[in-house]
């Protein structure tokens, strides 16, 4: 479709041989076992935990039940999560659910998948992380006042150009840097969980005396508690979307997928249960920042800290989600869905550089002009559904490829139950707010003009042809990137 014989620029005289470095031009095999662990735990644990665990409080109706919730999504999210590590090592490409959905579904379904995560979820979701971590860099400078809105933008902007500057210069870097994000964020919730459970020791539980009340408990919440928790949980899907840079994938990904997920549940839990030690459920769901007024509470003038915490813990979130996705643009670019200069790497850096910059100048228009919040209305469900079709494509593959190696296999109720729940939450939505969830489905239906147009017809016109061929050069030229060597 984008396909185009490009010839390579940097190197004049047309013989293949005499491109200045010798060494082989790709993605290099760099993710280990604890770069793997920092990007599920790094980009699972953003802001929400710090900011808004009040979602499941508010619509479970009691201390006790939103805890069994925490934990229930939790456990769910760990079915998803090892439905996607089979996945993973038996389909060993990159490009996460976008791949999986191909392989099983064929490349229409695989383009929708695509086309909306392109045009409105992952930037809207990037400026909204992104928006939070300039929130909250700086409100100790601003303290006690709030933060004027253009300093937030203008913060935010910093945040998202650094992420890419640091994902398009090296992947290692940008590995060890998640590494570092993910300590300093298991070490916020470590000075929560401490002094909270030591509260807790004391002799402090007031707060838990009627945890599970009945009467407060409302039933039509609950679903909506669980759409709030699978959400925080929501992440443990982007070590799929690097399959080709892990090491050793088919030990690594099941490892660190788990591991991940027990650590997640573990501190998502204890942090919860240290908050109610400290404030009551009103005060908690009266609270902006929850972690903030914790900190106040507890801890007087040290609370400054806990700002500076929260935003590193964004900045990881940003830097880990980025890493993921552009490997997705990459991965469709290879497979003729997306121009061929995504799917080119840079001769030094050895980074998918185009992947990684292209969602900049989108991300930053939705920043300054777009709704964020209600893009992401639209399109929350939208991503479930798609997770859903993804797992739906490992039991479809288990019928139709009866003998695909896979080195690890989960029993069949896991993905049953694992996708039944996200078109649940599909289901869910659409019975809550029919209006946003309609105008998600009608954003994404575009995407089947796009598909005809783009992809599906092989004959473009010849001005179409040029304009491509001429703006691929360019771009080849000007980011110094040559085309991967299979």
């Amino acid at each position: 479709a984008f396909k185009s014989p490009v010839k390579d620029p940097l190197n004049s005289n047309g013989d293949p041989h005499t491109r200045a470095p010798e060494e082989k031009v790709e993605l290099r095999k760099k993710v280990t076992l604890l770069r793997g662990i920092s990007i599920i735990i790094g980009t699972i644990i953003g802001a929400g935990i710090f900011i808004s665990p009040k979602g499941i409080l508010k619509n479970s109706g009691s201390v006790g039940m939103s805890l069994v919730v925490w934990i229930a999504c939790g456990i769910l999210s760990l079915f998803g999560a090892l439905s996607y590590a089979e996945l993973g090592t038996c389909i060993k490409k990159s490009g996460g659910h976008y791949t999986y959905i191909l392989e099983a579904f064929g490349p229409q379904v695989a383009f929708m998948r695509l086309w909306v995560d392109m045009i409105a979820i992952r930037p809207a979701g990037l400026a909204v992380i992104a928006l939070a971590f300039g929130r909250y860099i700086l409100e100790p400078i601003f303290m006690p006042c709030g933060v004027p809105e253009i300093a937030i933008k203008l913060a935010t902007t910093i945040g998202i150009t650094m992420v890419m500057y640091l994902n398009s210069m090296s992947v290692s870097w940008t590995a060890r840097i998640q590494i570092f994000l993910t300590f300093s964020k298991l070490l916020a919730i470590a000075i929560i969980i401490v002094p909270g459970l030591y509260q807790l020791f004391k002799g402090e539980t007031k707060n838990f005396e009627n945890a599970f009340e009945v009467n407060t408990v409302d039933l039509t919440g609950l679903p909506l508690a669980f759409y709030s928790g699978m959400y925080a949980y929501a992440g443990w899907f982007y070590l799929n979307f690097v399959t080709e840079e892990v090491e050793n994938p088919e030990r690594t990904m099941p490892l660190a997928i788990c591991i991940s997920m027990v650590i997640v549940m573990i501190c998502y839990t204890m942090t919860n249960v240290a908050y109610y030690t400290v404030m009551s459920a009103e005060e908690l769901l009266a609270s902006d920042a929850v972690a903030v007024t914790f900190a106040e509470k507890l801890m007087g003038n040290f609370s400054v800290a806990v700002p500076v915490f929260v935003a590193l813990s964004c900045f990881g979130s940003m830097n880990g989600c980025l890493f993921a996705i552009s490997r997705m643009f990459y991965v469709a670019s290879r497979e003729g869905q997306l121009p061929e200069v995504l799917s080119m790497i840079h001769i030094r850096r050895h980074t998918p550089l185009p992947a990684v910059i292209v969602l900049y100048p989108i991300t930053l228009l939705i920043l300054f002009l777009g709704d964020i919040y209600s893009l992401l209305n639209f399109m929350s469900f939208l991503r479930w559904f798609f997770i859903g079709v993804a797992v739906v494509g490992l039991i479809y593959l288990r019928y139709t490829r009866p003998d695909m190696p896979r080195p690890f296999k989960v029993p069949i109720f896991i993905p049953a139950v694992f996708s039944f729940t996200c078109f649940f939450m599909v289901f869910l939505s659409l019975y809550s707010d029919p209006i946003n969830t309609g105008i998600g489905f009608a954003i994404s239906l575009t995407g089947i003009p796009a598909y005809f147009i783009f992809i599906h017809f092989e004959r473009k016109p010849k001005w179409f042809q040029k304009l491509s061929d001429s703006v691929n050069r360019s771009l080849q030229i000007i980011l110094e990137v040559v085309p991967t060597e299979h």
